[in-house]
């Protein structure tokens, strides 16, 4: 067992009696959504599963790309992408582009109604379109040569993601 792992976990622990609001990501209804008891497991006693293998070359891609829109976004123009693909928006200038994508401390939060409970996410980009429409994107990276599509059955985490997206903020 890594030294990292620890599965008795006595912080973040939910408390439903609790008046602190409680942060809930995407990935965890996930797991939830996947095995309700291993997620009260987690959630509940601190019985954490231990960590999956981070997938370095998503990670790589993520940053790459947030870069190279930074810099359109610090221009005040499109990406040579959007163009091509005849996408009509630019990166959002915005002072808080930084906090939603700190999935960590803060991201977007959304409270479910009559509980103490706070989904919370990291958006990977917020683009702007010629009306004010806010366009939330995430990056993925695929080695498929087909069209990505929300379709797939191993695509349901991230057709949520974007539903979860869609809510309103707190």
């Amino acid at each position: 067992m890594s030294q990292y792992y620890n599965p008795n976990r006595v912080r973040n622990l939910y408390n439903p009696g609790s008046v602190e609001l409680y942060r809930l990501s995407r990935s965890r209804i996930d797991n939830f959504i996947n095995c309700p008891r291993c997620f009260y497991l987690d959630r509940r006693l601190g019985i954490a599963q231990p960590p999956g293998f981070p997938f370095s070359l998503n990670s790589a891609v993520d940053k790459l790309l947030k870069k190279e829109f930074d810099i359109h976004r610090a221009k005040g123009t499109k990406h040579p992408l959007m163009e091509h693909y005849g996408i009509d928006a630019k990166p959002l200038a915005h002072e808080k582009i930084d906090e939603w994508r700190d999935s960590m401390r803060r991201g977007i939060r959304i409270q479910i109604a009559s509980t103490n409970v706070v989904v919370t996410g990291g958006v990977d980009d917020v683009w702007v379109n010629p009306e004010g429409e806010f366009i939330i994107v995430d990056y993925k990276a695929t080695s498929k040569d087909e069209e990505v599509t929300l379709d797939a059955d191993w695509q349901i985490g991230y057709k949520r993601q974007m539903e979860i997206y869609q809510c309103d903020p707190v």
